[in-house]
């Protein structure tokens, strides 16, 4: 009774738990649903944000099932993309964790400072070992600091260095402890919100003052099928290529298909998301940064991404003729750890060629580094995207998911969330989306 009302209400606009108590008693609609039952605000507000915690995800994917039973959308297929909405959270409470370790190498550095001070006072023939950034700990801040009053205690010192010590003894473990516990909460993260601190601010198109201005927000990223949601996934990171495997992983989980085809735009087309889906045997429709640029008849001649590459003898050639050798190989890490190589390539006698101010202004020769399996993939991937397939697909894209985005925000009005934490916001969030798609099953 209580899972009617709430989808209800989600369904007709109705978002606040007092608001949901008040149609109980006025609304005829509402009155029939819950069978002249009548739970109060209290009630509704723990049961959206306490019970459905556990159980929304399954609810919203049986929905999906028999949707897909009815012949209404195919779990084979999948388009992909993502929208920030606003968190319930200050705009103005936040923790940046540049700040953040900032401020703890500063501290770091005090108290080293005030290590090699006593050394110099004492005229210590060896330094004292100075504390190590990533292992130092609240209680060995406290007895470092302890070890220095000792030894600077007969010895006559300025009164702004007894200052500091008194200073560094009273506060400084407590505001490394700080430190420390906000960057447990950053979890690798660039910020977070005081009042929300699963919220991470994000640059968001929306803006109440009009300048674009950076507000504590989640990620919303959304799989759909014939303008139907099907699955949708809530990050904390505001980049789309980190969300897309943990929402396709998510997929896997909650309808126990992987989709045969993803359709997605540029900002998925990374190597470690290509590899993803050729791994689990889907198709990726998946546009990559470059691609628009490629589709032009006049390309840039001076764009190393265009240059000729031969595997013979592994070199690049560029617009003068000249041969590029590759030097050195190394590895770049993405933020969930997986490992590309990138290849350096370097040309020779740049400094006598005619092409040279109009190829690039650096110092030296020419480098340009190279993923060669990236590049296999964005072949791939534009043969794809411009066969006859492809095209409609493309043309699809822009009115799959946009369109239930469109519902959300535009004709639900639903802009800014209610609840906060994120396990609350998959259950907002899930209500939506479920309503959207129960009224366009009724519709």
């Amino acid at each position: 009774m209580l899972l009617k009302v709430v989808v209800y209400s989600y369904v007709r606009n109705i978002y606040s738990s007092r608001k949901m108590e008040e149609a109980l008693k006025e609304n005829i609609h509402f009155m029939w649903l819950s069978g002249g039952n009548r739970p109060d605000h209290n009630t509704l507000a723990r049961f959206r944000s306490g019970r459905l915690r556990t159980s929304l995800r399954e609810v919203f994917s049986q929905v999906v099932v028999l949707l897909s039973e009815s012949g209404l959308v195919s779990l084979e297929e999948s388009y992909v993309d993502g929208t920030k909405i606003e968190a319930s959270a200050g705009r103005y409470t936040f923790v940046w964790g540049k700040s953040v370790k900032t401020n703890k190498e500063k501290l770091v550095r005090r108290v080293n400072e005030l290590l090699a001070y006593a050394d110099e006072v004492e005229e210590a023939e060896s330094q004292t070992p100075v504390l190590e950034f990533e292992q130092v700990s609240p209680e060995k801040l406290k007895a470092t600091v302890q070890s220095i009053n000792e030894r600077l205690k007969e010895v006559a010192v300025p009164k702004a260095v007894r200052q500091v010590l008194r200073l560094a003894e009273k506060e400084w473990p407590e505001r490394l402890m700080r430190y420390q516990e906000q960057e447990k909460i950053l979890a690798g993260r660039g910020s977070y919100s005081k009042t929300d601190p699963d919220a991470t601010f994000m640059r968001m198109k929306e803006d109440h003052l009009g300048n674009g201005q950076l507000k504590p927000a989640y990620n919303l990223q959304l799989s759909t099928q014939n303008q139907y949601a099907t699955h949708f996934s809530v990050h904390r990171t505001p980049s789309d290529t980190a969300s897309f495997i943990p929402h396709l992983e998510g997929y896997q989980d909650a309808l126990g298909v992987s989709p045969k085809a993803v359709t997605a735009d540029a900002g998925y087309g990374s190597q470690e998301n290509y590899d993803f889906l050729e791994e689990n045997e889907s198709e990726a429709f998946v546009k990559y940064p470059r691609f628009h640029q490629d589709q032009r008849l006049k390309k840039n001649p001076f764009n190393s991404s265009y240059w000729p590459y031969d595997a013979e003898t592994d070199t690049l050639v560029c617009p003068a003729g000249k041969r590029l050798v590759c030097e050195s190989e190394h590895t770049e890490k993405t933020a969930r750890g997986y490992l590309k190589t990138i290849a350096v390539y370097q040309a020779s006698g740049c400094a006598g060629c005619s092409l040279r101010s109009t190829c690039f202004k650096g110092e030296g020769n020419r480098e340009v580094e190279l993923n060669h399996r990236l590049n296999e993939h964005r072949a791939k991937a534009n043969k794809l995207l411009n066969s006859e397939e492809g095209i409609i697909r493309r043309k699809r894209r822009c009115c799959e998911v946009e369109t239930v985005f469109g519902q959300v925000k535009q004709n639900k009005g639903f802009r800014r969330l209610l609840l906060r934490g994120i396990e609350k916001v998959e259950v907002e969030l899930g209500l939506l989306l479920l309503a959207c798609n129960l009224r366009k099953l009724a519709a």
